[in-house]
């Protein structure tokens, strides 16, 4: 009988502990976003490379009087790279070129401002002083 209860306390033991706290809940609700939202991009990557292939196919094998009515050689490309890019990258990718965006925006703001005063404004605006 004691072997048991020991059993069964070192298994509760190894069980992590539940936070019911704010915080815990929003770093994983934020984890579950990016997790649901990178599956949703690798899932729209993959229709995005499929409808390419299925464009560059239509449009290889098409009658050239049909010329007008097709998609262009450019929406062709980038449907197959943006969707191959977002099919394997998924959330990692956009959140690459997003924290690129970051970066541009914090060196940016990091820059010196010019101030002028309203009387040097005002002396542009009305020309040269005799």
């Amino acid at each position: 009988m004691t072997k048991i209860y020991e059993a069964a306390a070192l298994t509760q033991a190894s069980l992590p502990s539940a936070a019911w706290d704010l915080t815990s809940f929003l770093q994983n609700a934020k984890s579950q976003v990016q997790l649901w939202g990178g599956l949703l991009l690798m899932l729209l990557g993959a229709a995005g490379l499929v409808w390419g292939g299925v464009l560059l196919i239509k449009k290889l094998m098409a009658n050239p009087q049909s010329a007008g009515q097709q998609q262009g050689w450019g929406t062709i490309a980038l449907l197959i790279l943006v969707g191959g890019a977002l099919g394997t990258g998924g959330w990692s990718l956009i959140s690459t070129v997003g924290s690129g965006g970051q970066q541009t925006i914090t060196d940016l703001g990091g820059g010196t401002v010019i101030v002028q005063t309203a009387d040097q404004f005002s002396g542009f605006l009305s020309g040269p002083s005799k």
